[in-house]
């Protein structure tokens, strides 16, 4: 398996299939339409995110997607994972771990001192965050009225 940034080719078929990522990742709440995952996403590119991909031959297996973000209390710049997503034939392999832990070293190395993620409730993605020394920062409650 090999990370990296993706080419144009790549970048195109990512963005195709970011409307399930998004909806796999809310958990079935959020089915966005291409142009909203486009406007969600073009304008973080345009500030310096980026993806990494995890491929193997020419298979796309996953990508993940990571920038910054301002804590809008303290002011404080840290690195962020917008979204993480391995394509449902290739999970159980140990992807989403290995695009993590790249990606945490990329914002190391890209000077950041802390990593923040969101994530749905439920979402069985918490049980590796944790495992790689996530914790509960926020939480984000809601009631339907």
């Amino acid at each position: 398996m090999v990370i990296r940034k993706p080419n144009d080719s790549e970048y195109k078929k990512i963005l195709s299939l970011s409307p399930q990522a998004l909806f796999a990742g809310t958990l079935g709440e959020a089915k966005p339409s291409d142009e909203k995952v486009k406007q969600l996403i073009e304008p973080l590119l345009q500030k310096g995110s980026y993806y990494l991909i995890a491929t193997e031959g020419d298979n796309l297996m996953g990508w993940i997607l990571i920038g910054t973000s301002k804590d809008h209390l303290t002011e404080k710049i840290y690195g962020f994972i917008y979204e993480l997503f391995v394509l449902e034939e290739f999970r159980g392999n140990g992807i989403s771990k290995r695009l993590m832990e790249t990606s945490i070293e990329h914002l190391k190395q890209d000077g950041f001192s802390e990593v923040r993620l969101s994530v749905y409730a439920g979402n069985q993605a918490i049980k590796l965050y944790e495992k790689l020394g996530f914790k509960n920062r926020t939480i984000t409650m809601s009631m339907p009225i």
